[in-house]
């Protein structure tokens, strides 16, 4: 029986009057990497908050590892790892410093956190800016940082919100090995990305959202074994939404 990573049913995320995310259902299996991709305004971070317990949401249900996100809130978030767009850290504060915040925050005894800090540093290539302040960081180092943040607990789940935005190529190429290692060795990748080729080339299976619906969800080799690729689909659905006259809102 394959086990499920992550269930949302029937979620409505509202701001006021309006609805960001409307009635929208998906699940992602254990060891999957999973895409999760719409335009700015549709409702990817909404989903994101409400999956990772920073917003409230006014119906449905959201379930990690079988664990509801309201009733079990510690448990389900434990089993996750979230890397966001922003870089919402202490700008003050250095690599190793936030790690080990973040290891004891997750209730981590002090020599497994020093051992997955050296791990992490060295893994992600930030020893040699171990000690320095997190806004001295380069914007490829900071997120670098912010990807080291979210596996310093080691969770089961890695929920990245445009996690290559802003890098080089270099790094961005770096960084699509490091992802496809890790979900190689089981972990399971829920990714958000503006960068379509990116989506593709690690990605299994692809939601694609708009207007907090989702208009789209399928497995990569079924959107393109015709000869499309996931850009092709996209705008595809992107001219849908023109033709309709849906106005994008923040969401």
């Amino acid at each position: 029986m394959v086990q499920l990573a992550l269930e949302v049913k029937h979620l409505v995320k509202k701001y006021g009057e309006r609805i960001a995310v409307n009635d929208l259902s998906f699940t992602v299996k254990k060891g999957e990497f999973f895409g999760f991709l719409g335009p700015n305004g549709a409702g990817k971070t909404s989903t994101i908050n409400a999956i990772v317990g920073i917003g409230n949401f006014q119906a449905g249900e959201i379930k990690i590892l079988g664990h509801d996100v309201i009733r079990e809130y510690r448990e389900a978030r434990r089993k996750i790892g979230i890397s966001p767009q922003e870089f919402n850290t202490d700008l003050f504060a250095t690599p190793r410093k936030i790690l080990d915040f973040v290891g004891g925050y997750f209730g981590m005894r002090k020599a497994e956190r020093e051992a997955q800090i050296e791990y992490l540093l060295t893994r992600l290539g930030l020893a040699p800016y171990q000690d320095i302040s997190f806004r001295a960081l380069s914007g490829g180092f900071k997120r670098r940082m912010m990807l080291a943040r979210a596996m310093m607990h080691n969770p089961e789940i890695l929920i990245l919100d445009e996690p290559t935005a802003g890098v080089d190529v270099e790094l961005r190429y770096e960084l699509w090995r490091l992802l496809a290692e890790l979900n190689q060795n089981g972990k399971t990748i829920f990714l958000t990305t503006h960068y379509l080729e990116e989506a593709q080339r690690l990605c299994k299976r692809i939601g694609i959202i708009f207007n907090g619906k989702l208009v789209q969800l399928e497995s990569k080799e079924e959107l393109i074994k015709d000869g499309s690729s996931i850009e092709d689909h996209y705008l595809r659905h992107a001219e849908l939404q023109r033709e309709n006259n849906v106005i994008y809102v923040p969401g």
